[in-house]
């Protein structure tokens, strides 16, 4: 009865000066302040020590972690979205109809012979992403001037929604690749040593041939380039090439210009292979032989789903006298189509 007493005391007194702050810096009527002050406090009088609440709004945060992966100024976007078809565990059906019926022109046979349509699902598995349990000290939420509690979990979350966009790049990494044709220079994937062909303008039209060839509609084609294909791209463009390139730059969508049907994105990395060209995850270890590779595709031709997202706290924790933080997010991707069409890669090619 006598530590309720004296927590009620304590809880009062923090409002007395938290209030007399607030009249002071603002000049709203005191009355008014104050009687907020008590009424905050008698909401929050089941909390810790009396004062008012500080846990994490956890659904604004996994709002943003949300809202960050799949912006629309991200190449995430640009993708089908299967959401809806996450069942109540880890995995994503997606129905898949079969192939139309056939179409006979000035048919003679008759009665036509009836058929039936095989349909198919197309599953896939959530891959589950977690960082690593952030601790903050009781002394930081309280010594320091900043909060850095909110600072951690920014970069926290920016970090989660990193490893994320890498994991779809390896998802969507088909086998199917142009080799790059541009002039010789050093290679720049991280322990990549020796030269690679560099990226230019007919490499781009190649894959506009392919998707031409194969009845891949011309709306909604992208190609997400790393940024130093990018500059090599530009490098290659003429003045009036480079002119009309930019005319097509849509900044709310995340395009920095169109060349050959294709909207181009960039980011910092694109696409990773082996020499034997297969597809590597940017978690593995890079090696001297590796190849920095273009995303080429339409949007109808990849697919992403998002599962559980969750952000888990901790505070008060009485063994490490601090706080305690992470996030979980599930999610996965993969080509919609099993004959690959629609989807590309533009692969670096070693300098003989």
């Amino acid at each position: 009865m006598r530590k309720k007493f004296f927590a009620g005391v304590t809880a009062l007194l923090f409002n007395v000066l938290v209030c007399s702050v607030l009249v002071t810096a603002t000049g709203f009527n005191a009355c008014a302040v104050y009687g907020a002050g008590a009424l905050l406090g008698a909401l929050g009088a089941g909390l810790p020590q009396g004062a008012l609440g500080m846990a994490i709004q956890k659904e604004i945060w996994m709002n943003h972690i949300i809202e960050g992966l799949f912006a629309d100024n991200g190449f995430l976007s640009k993708a089908y979205s299967a959401d809806m078809f996450v069942d109540a565990g880890r995995t994503v059906h997606i129905p898949n109809a079969g192939t139309p019926s056939n179409t006979v022109k000035n048919r003679v046979t008759k009665p036509a012979t009836a058929g039936t349509r095989t349909d198919s699902e197309l599953t896939f598995d959530l891959d589950e992403f977690t960082t690593d349990p952030i601790y903050i000290p009781h002394a930081d939420t309280v010594e320091l001037s900043y909060n850095k509690r909110e600072s951690v979990l920014k970069m926290d979350k920016a970090s989660l929604q990193e490893a994320v966009s890498n994991a779809f790049l390896f998802y969507w990494s088909p086998t199917a690749a142009i080799p790059t044709s541009g002039t010789g220079a050093a290679a720049y994937l991280p322990s990549a040593t020796g030269s690679r062909l560099g990226l230019r303008k007919e490499d781009i039209l190649a894959a506009m041939t392919k998707f031409n060839s194969d009845d891949v509609p011309q709306e909604n084609r992208y190609i997400l380039l790393d940024a130093v294909m990018y500059s090599r791209l530009l490098a290659d463009l003429t003045a009036n090439e480079s002119q009309a390139f930019h005319a097509g730059v849509n900044t709310a969508s995340g395009v920095v210009g169109k060349l050959f049907t294709f909207n181009i994105m960039v980011r910092s990395r694109a696409l990773r292979y082996a020499t034997a060209g297969t597809a590597k995850e940017w978690s593995a270890a890079g090696v001297a032989t590796d190849n920095a590779g273009a995303l080429v595709w339409h949007v109808d031709s990849v697919c992403r789903a998002l599962g559980e997202v969750k952000a888990f706290e901790k505070e008060g924790d009485p063994m490490w006298y601090g706080d305690i933080y992470s996030f979980l997010v599930r999610a996965g991707g993969r080509p919609m189509r099993a004959d690959g069409k629609g989807l590309l890669a533009i692969v670096q090619s070693a300098v003989s």
